[in-house]
C-alpha cells in the first residue's frame, strides 16, 4: 500500500526575518506563530513562513477547519463522529468517507507489518487496565489474556472499491497512534496551500510536519526529564520530513505504587514498558507515528527491523535503563550541540547553599474552559529572594513580542527581563504527547549565572495573561532548606491549579 506524506513540528517564539529562493530574492517573509490548547486532546504549536499577517492567520484558520473536519470523522472520543457511528455498528455494509476509509486501511496495512504490535482493538486492553486501576488493583492475568484474544480478531471488512466498510466485532476500537500524524499532515498542507504562505511547521502534541520551504530544529525530549526547561537529550536539523515521538513518561495507570505505561501490547495484554521513549524521523508523518508507537511496544532488535522496511526512517530508543538504540543514520540528522552545563553540586561543609540533592518542580495547569482550539495565554514562571530581585527566570512561553507587556509583573522589572534572556522555547519539541494545558518546569537552585543560591526563602512566581483578556499573578513563598514540602494554590481564571513541589531529584 503507498504510504502518505505526512510531516510535523511546535514552536514558542521565533522573531526573524528570512529571504526565500535562490539568488536574487523574489520577496521577504516572516515566522509567525501562534499556540493553541485543547486540539485532539493536547497541545497545538503552528509555525508559519508567510509574507503578511493576514496570510498566517488564513493559513492558521484553514489549519484548523482542518482538524476540525478530520477529528469530527476520526475521533473515538466524539460519540458524534463518522468513526464512532460506524463502530457502533455490526455486520452492516456501510458507505464510508474516503478519509475513513483510508484510516482503515493503513490500520490494516500496519497491523500486518508491526506483527500485531499495532492494533485499534488494543483499546480492548486499554480498558482493562483502566478498570483495573480504578479498583486499585492489577488486572488478572485471565483478564488480560482475554482481551488480548479479543484484539487478535478481524474486527473489520472493507470493500475499497464500493467505499463500504463492515465492523465484524463487538470489541471496543480506538483510532490513535499515528491517526494523529495523520492529520497534522492534512492540516499543513492545507496550510501550505494558503497564498503568501511559503513554509509550514506543525506540532500536535509532539508530532511533527515540516512543509514547503521551512525548516526547523527539533529538539527531542529527554524521557527522563520532561520539564519544559529541561535541556533535550538531542537537537535535529529537520526539513521537508515528519517527526514522532511516543514514551510512557507523561500518561498512564498508576497501580500500587508504581507507573505502567499507556501503551499496551494488543497480543498479550499488558503493558509495554521496556521502552520508555521512542523518537522517529521519517519522510512520511504516517510512518512516523505508527513506527514510534510500535517501537515501545517491540524490542530494540525488532524496532531495527521494522525501521529498514521503511526508506528514509531514523529513530532514537530509550530504554527503561537509559540505555540508547539508535538507527545508523540518527547522527545524520543531529545540530553540534555545546558541551552542557555541569550541574552545580553542594561542597561539603556548606550547608549554607542550595542542596543540589533537591529540585523544585513547578506544576501549571491552565483550565480549558474555552474550548477546543483556544489560544494559549502569556505565561512566565520565575524565582525571587526575599528582597523580591530576580534569581532565576524558568520560562517565558509567548508568541508576539509586542504584547509581552501584558505580562505586567515579569516586564516592568528590566533586571528580570534581562535575566530571561535564552529563556524562550525558540525550537520546536517532539515529546510524549501530553495533556492540553499541562506545563512542567523545574529549579536546580541555580541562578541564571549557573551558581547555587543560599539555602532558604524564595518566592515562586507565576504570571499568566491571555491577549486583551484574563490575568492572574500567582506568588508562593517557600523554604527550600533540603526539607521536602509541597503546596498548591487554587485554579484562578486564566490559571488552573498551580503545583509547587521540592524534592530529591532522580538521578
Amino acid at each position: 500500500m503507498p504510504r502518505i506524506s505526512h510531516i510535523a513540528i511546535a514552536a514558542v517564539l521565533v522573531v526573524s526575518t528570512l529571504v526565500v529562493g535562490i539568488g536574487k530574492p523574489s520577496r521577504t517573509v516572516a515566522w509567525h506563530d501562534a499556540h493553541f490548547e485543547n486540539v485532539l486532546g493536547t497541545s497545538m504549536e503552528i509555525k508559519l513562513m508567510a509574507a503578511s499577517d493576514y496570510a498566517a492567520e488564513s493559513a492558521e484558520t484553514a489549519a484548523m477547519n482542518e482538524i476540525k473536519r478530520l477529528n469530527r470523522i476520526l475521533s473515538g472520543y466524539d460519540k458524534d463522529s463518522e468513526f464512532s457511528r460506524w463502530a457502533a455498528t455490526q455486520q452492516q455494509c456501510v458507505r464510508v468517507s474516503p478519509e475513513l476509509m483510508e484510516v482503515l486501511r493503513l490500520w490494516d496495512f500496519w497491523r500486518n507489518d508491526s506483527g500485531g504490535a499495532l492494533n485499534p482493538a488494543a483499546e480492548a486492553v486499554t480498558r482493562v487496565w483502566k478498570q483495573a486501576q480504578a479498583d486499585g488493583r492489577m488486572p488478572t492475568d485471565a483478564e488480560m489474556a482475554a482481551a488480548a484474544h479479543a484484539a487478535g480478531r478481524t474486527q473489520w471488512r472493507l470493500e475499497a472499491s464500493a467505499g463500504t466498510a463492515t465492523h465484524l466485532s463487538a470489541t471496543p476500537l480506538m483510532l490513535n497512534s499515528f491517526t494523529k500524524s495523520y492529520i497534522v499532515d492534512r492540516a499543513a498542507s492545507v496550510a501550505l496551500r494558503t497564498p503568501g504562505v511559503s513554509g509550514v511547521v506543525l506540532n500536535i502534541g509532539g508530532d511533527l510536519a515540516v512543509r514547503g520551504q521551512a525548516s526547523d530544529r527539533i529538539d527531542v525530549a529527554n524521557p527522563m526529564s520532561d520539564a519544559e526547561n529541561a535541556a533535550p537529550m538531542a537537537v535535529l536539523n529537520i526539513k521537508d520530513k515528519a517527526v514522532a515521538t511516543s514514551g510512557n513518561y507523561r500518561r498512564g495507570f498508576d497501580i500500587g505504587g508504581r507507573h505502567y505505561s499507556h501503551i499496551v501490547d494488543p497480543r498479550t495484554g499488558r503493558t509495554a514498558d521496556d521502552i520508555i521513549g521512542a523518537t522517529v524521523v521519517a519522510r512520511n508523518a504516517v510512518d512516523a507515528g505508527a513506527l514510534a508507537t510500535a517501537f515501545c511496544v517491540l524490542s530494540p532488535q525488532q524496532s531495527s527491523r521494522l525501521a529498514a522496511t521503511v526508506p528514509g526512517s531514523e529513530y532514537l530508543l530509550v530504554a527503561k535503563d537509559g540505555t540508547r538504540f539508535a538507527s545508523a543514520g540518527w547522527s545524520s540528522l543531529l545540530v553540534a550541540q555545546a558541551a552542557a552545563p555541569r550541574k552545580a553540586t553542594t561542597p561539603a561543609g556548606t550547608a549554607s547553599l542550595w542542596n543540589s540533592a533537591y529540585e523544585l518542580t513547578v506544576n501549571v495547569e491552565i483550565p480549558q474552559t474555552q474550548g477546543f482550539g483556544a489560544r494559549r495565554p502569556y505565561v512566565a514562571v520565575w524565582i525571587e529572594d526575599n528582597y523580591r530581585y530576580p534569581v532565576r527566570t524558568l520560562a517565558v512561553l509567548y508568541e508576539k513580542a509586542r504584547w509581552l507587556n501584558e505580562l505586567r509583573a515579569w516586564y516592568r522589572d528590566d533586571r528580570l527581563r534581562a535575566l530571561s534572556e535564552g529563556t524562550e522555547i525558540l525550537n520546536s519539541v517532539t515529546s510524549a504527547t501530553r495533556s492540553p494545558g499541562k506545563y512542567s518546569f523545574k529549579w536546580d537552585g541555580q541562578d541564571n549565572s549557573g551558581k547555587l543560591v543560599k539555602a532558604g526563602k524564595y518566592t515562586v512566581m507565576v504570571e499568566a495573561a491571555r491577549e486583551h483578556g484574563g490575568y492572574n499573578l500567582v506568588r508562593k513563598e517557600m523554604n527550600f532548606d533540603g526539607e521536602p514540602a509541597e503546596m498548591q494554590v487554587p485554579a484562578d481564571g486564566e490559571l488552573g491549579v498551580v503545583a509547587f513541589d521540592y524534592h530529591k531529584a532522580a538521578h
